[in-house]
């Protein structure tokens, strides 16, 4: 496989609250070949943001894909990745450059900012929600 994309959302309810990731693995021809969420705890949307760009990197290596081309609603994150913006907040730091060490099983890695409303993002993002709740659902008091 040449180019792999991977589809990714964070969310985090009460920002910091309890957190998930949602992944969706596509090929060149948009055929998902693998979808992953994953209930994280407390954190904040920008560390389930880049929670889910380092799961959705580490996924799609083992694709042995060149290219990798990830896509996200995270307008920050997608700007901090392209060096547009600034990382200022010490630990998002941190993750920015877990980020750089899992780009380096790649040739080559785009970032892209999506809507929300894009199909395969709004995959992604329900994904998400299936993890909070499921994940609420079971610890409820």
């Amino acid at each position: 496989m040449r180019q792999i994309n991977i589809y990714t959302d964070g969310a985090s309810r009460s920002n910091p609250g309890p957190a998930a990731i949602g992944i969706v693995l596509t090929d060149e021809s948009g055929n998902t070949i693998e979808t992953y969420k994953e209930y994280l705890g407390v954190a904040t949307n920008n560390e389930a943001e880049y929670t889910a760009i380092i799961e959705g990197l580490k996924r799609a290596s083992k694709h042995k894909a060149r290219i990798a081309k990830i896509t996200s609603d995270s307008q920050l994150v997608v700007r901090q990745m392209l060096g547009e913006y600034q990382v200022r907040e010490p630990h998002l730091r941190v993750m920015w450059q877990r980020v750089k060490e899992q780009e380096a099983a790649f040739e080559k890695v785009e970032y892209a900012h999506a809507r929300r409303s894009h199909p395969i993002i709004a995959k992604a993002d329900a994904l998400c929600n299936q993890a909070l709740d499921e994940h609420l659902k079971k610890h409820k008091h």
